[in-house]
């Protein structure tokens, strides 16, 4: 979990508290992502293999070069604050999860990466949090959403390995809305979980995941500089005349949405 120097200690338990990519080739996936969506980066103290990406100086996720080493494929991944990792990867296997690496330890605190039940991977976190770092607020990602083949049940798993609603203080609150199972966190929509994959689809679209969504000032730029640089177009870009969401697969075949800003 690549983060920085500039952390906090006031943690929400159970909120999305970073994003990382884990790519092949650290220098490919900075080139593409400074073409598709304008970031710089800055080294990180993880090492030669990690950065932080950054959009007009602030933080956006964290890049790692290290998904061949791990032998995990690459891909977006969010990571969900925890207040001990170890207990959290042990509710995870309780509930026919897997934990596939970690606990491992960093600098400031200790992080496994999971699939849930369903295969969708995801990642907890024990340790210092970004304090300027929230989703949906400034230049964190706009929301994340889960595709899963069972709402209510992908809810329950999670709501039971990360405590969404097992504080009446916490600052997180579930619920339904049109259908779909929303996370919000003082009151914004960090997460949503909507069902519809099929698991056993060879459509990457389709199969469970969780999909990272960020804004860009203008989605069809953003689609024909990823094609362009190596990526391609997933999902439709476009509705007629009217801008949309569009899913783009980076050149290790990572999957991001992008959305207008």
């Amino acid at each position: 979990m690549a983060q920085d120097e500039k952390t906090g200690s006031d943690t929400v338990t159970g909120a999305p508290c970073w994003v990382t990519l884990l790519s092949r080739e650290l220098s490919t996936a900075q080139a593409f992502y400074s073409d598709v969506l304008g970031w710089t980066y800055r080294d990180t103290s993880l090492g030669d293999n990690f950065c932080v990406a950054l959009t007009n100086g602030s933080p956006v996720a964290g890049i790692g070069g290290v998904a061949s080493s791990l032998q995990v494929a690459a891909a977006w991944t969010p990571y969900f604050a925890v207040a001990d990792v170890d207990a959290a990867a042990a509710r995870i296997r309780e509930r026919g999860a897997t934990v596939a690496v970690g606990p491992l330890a960093f600098h400031t605190g200790r992080a496994a990466l999971a699939t849930d039940p369903d295969g969708a991977a995801f990642g907890i976190w024990e340790g210092a949090v970004r304090s300027d770092w929230t989703v949906g607020q400034g230049s964190a990602p706009a929301w994340l959403e889960l595709r899963t083949r069972d709402a209510p049940a992908a809810t329950r798993f999670y709501d039971e390995v990360l405590g969404w609603s097992g504080d009446a203080r916490s600052a997180l609150s579930p619920a339904y809305e049109d259908g779909n199972a929303v996370l919000r966190q003082h009151g914004h929509m960090v997460a949503r979980i909507s069902e519809g994959a099929v698991p056993a689809s060879a459509d990457p679209q389709v199969r469970p995941r969780w999909h990272v969504y960020f804004r860009v000032p203008e989605v069809g730029a953003s689609v024909a500089a990823a094609v362009a640089a190596g990526g391609g177009l997933v999902g439709p870009a476009t509705e007629g005349a009217q801008e949309r969401d569009a899913t783009l697969r980076d050149p290790d075949g990572a999957l991001f949405t992008v959305t207008p800003a």
